[in-house]
């Protein structure tokens, strides 16, 4: 398979210089080798949404942390609330 690489490099407006060229080439070759490997995925695995194991059961957890241990977790805390830079003067 050829790939254009200075065509790609077009499309996605990146400056490659010539000596790079055969480099990408043969980067992108093995890239595209090695995702023809990857095993087919069953579209009706992907379909059936009856199927157990893409779905979960969406459980909301309240209070699954402290107010204390949230704010342990934040750079700055002054009087019990988040401090975040001001964006608007």
């Amino acid at each position: 398979m050829n790939i254009d690489i200075k065509h790609i490099a077009k499309l996605s407006r990146l400056k490659i210089e010539d000596e790079k060229l055969e480099k990408f080439e043969k980067d992108m070759q093995g890239i595209i080798e090695m995702v023809e490997k990857l095993p087919a995925i069953d579209d009706e695995l992907i379909l059936d949404t009856s199927n157990p194991l893409i779905l979960r059961e969406d459980i909301a957890r309240a209070n699954k942390y402290t107010r204390g241990e949230l704010l342990n977790n934040a750079p700055m805390v002054q009087a019990g609330c988040l401090v975040v830079p001001k964006t608007v003067e």
